[in-house]
This record gives C-alpha cells, sequence and structure tokens, in this order.
C-alpha cells in the first residue's frame, strides 16, 4: 500500500508540473500577462545600406506586473537595445558604432478577469543613446494597446503603439511613427511555441513601411527550479526603406520568474 501512495503521489507531483509548465507557455504568449520576466532577445540584420552592412541588436526587455487594485494590473514592458553596426557605409567606417540605443518604455493598464485580454496606457521614447548614431536624440510619447484571445492551445491578438516626439535635438528628425504587431502562436504539447508576427513601423515623416516578418520556435524548459525560455527564429522583410536589411536571424533566452 505504501508503494502504491508513493507511485501516485510521484504521478500526482508530475502532473502538477506539467500543469504548470503549460501554464507559464501559455502565459509566455501573453504580451501583458501577470509573470515577470526578462527576455533577452538578439537581432542580426543583414544587407544593410549601401555598404551591405550588418546591425547586431541585442535588446534586454524586462516585464513586470503590478497589483494596483482588486480588479486591476499595471505592465510595465521596457526595451533597451545594446547596438552594434558595421559596414553600412559603402566606404569608410563612418556608419559604424556600439552602444546603447533608446529605451522604449511601456505602460498597460489590465483587467486581471477579461475576455478578450486587453491593456491600454502610455508608451514613452526616452533618448538613452550613447551615440547619436544610435538614437533619435528626441523625447517622445504617445498611446499603446493590446488585446488578444488564447483558446486552447492557440494566441492570437495584436499590440500597437504610436510616438510623437516632444522635446529633443532641433536638427534631428521628427519622431511620428506608429507601431503594429499582429501575433499568432501554437503551443505544443512538449511546450514548444511556434510563432509568427509582424513588427510593422510606419514612418510618416518619410512616407516609409518597414515590415518584417518573424518565424520563431520557442522551447520552456527548467535548469534546476529555475524556469527559462530559448528561443531561435528568422524574419524576412516584405517592405523597408531603400537602405533597409533584407533578412534577418533572432535568438534569445527569456528567464521567467513565477509567483
Amino acid at each position: 500500500m505504501k508503494t502504491k501512495t508513493t507511485i501516485l503521489a510521484l504521478f500526482g507531483s508530475a502532473a502538477l508540473l506539467h500543469a504548470n509548465d503549460a501554464d507559464l507557455a501559455q502565459k509566455l504568449a501573453n504580451p501583458i500577462a501577470s509573470l515577470i520576466s526578462v527576455p533577452i532577445q538578439s537581432n542580426l540584420d543583414l544587407g544593410v545600406g549601401p555598404g551591405d552592412g550588418t546591425i547586431w541588436k541585442t535588446n534586454i526587455q524586462p516585464v513586470i506586473p503590478f497589483d494596483i487594485t482588486e480588479h486591476w494590473n499595471l505592465i510595465s514592458r521596457t526595451i533597451l537595445p545594446v547596438i552594434d553596426q558595421e559596414g553600412l557605409a559603402p566606404a569608410g567606417d563612418t556608419l559604424d558604432e556600439s552602444g546603447l540605443g533608446d529605451l522604449t518604455q511601456s505602460f498597460f493598464f489590465s483587467p486581471k478577469e477579461s475576455t478578450p485580454i486587453w491593456g491600454v496606457g502610455p508608451v514613452l521614447l526616452i533618448p538613452t543613446a550613447s551615440d547619436s548614431l544610435l538614437g533619435t536624440e528626441k523625447w517622445g510619447m504617445g498611446p499603446t494597446a493590446v488585446v488578444l484571445k488564447q483558446e486552447g492551445l492557440w494566441t492570437y491578438g495584436a499590440l500597437a503603439n504610436h510616438l510623437w516626439d516632444f522635446s529633443g535635438d532641433d536638427s534631428r528628425n521628427s519622431v511620428n511613427a506608429t507601431f503594429l504587431q499582429p501575433f499568432v502562436s501554437y503551443i505544443t504539447p512538449t511546450k514548444t511555441t511556434i510563432s509568427i508576427n509582424t513588427e510593422t513601423t510606419y514612418d510618416w515623416q518619410a512616407d516609409e513601411w518597414t515590415v518584417p516578418i518573424n518565424f520563431v520556435v520557442s522551447q520552456l524548459f527548467k535548469i534546476g527550479e529555475q524556469p527559462m525560455q530559448a528561443f531561435v527564429g528568422a524574419r524576412y522583410y516584405a517592405d523597408k526603406p531603400a537602405n533597409g536589411p533584407e533578412w534577418g536571424l533572432r535568438l534569445g533566452l527569456t528567464f521567467l520568474f513565477p509567483n
């Protein structure tokens, strides 16, 4: 009887772990889930500029939820890019530079229970670039919103924002840009997430579209008790400015801190 009880306990623990992993995978597919996560996302863009150069951009993207009332959360999403760009100019290295880019800070006010899941709030552009070649030298702000639905193993929705500059170096181009990110993902029984999205930007000043289409495969796993998700993918630019990249790669790791 003791052996039987032990076996049942082990199966019960495994089932609970399996359920927790499924819940984590589903929360990771939700950009405003009540889950502390720190994605480190590296992007390599190729064929940039007349010099056929490269841009390696690593985005540090902590997501932190705050319980503000009985019915509402505030979700902080930060994107701080670390950039290395080389060979963008056809002759010389005048556009080669490495350092920090501009920080984008979003806040989403989101109900704890809603169908579909949604959130709205402000987005800020903060000129943290370590060199003028890596940033706008402008302060900006605007609205942001996200809406999504999760049905079984599927998640689909869209995130959007718009930024206008309100201060900064008057000699630099104004910031007036719309960002659109429709997305869809599917979670397999092994907690592998297959996703596709676009991260489209329309620059109203230059009247130019940048439309990268990303295909990414992510895998949830644990080292000891620490859950993490590794991801790798490829990107094709369906539309871009004249000197924009042709295609790119994405890889990274997300550290998770569930309650």
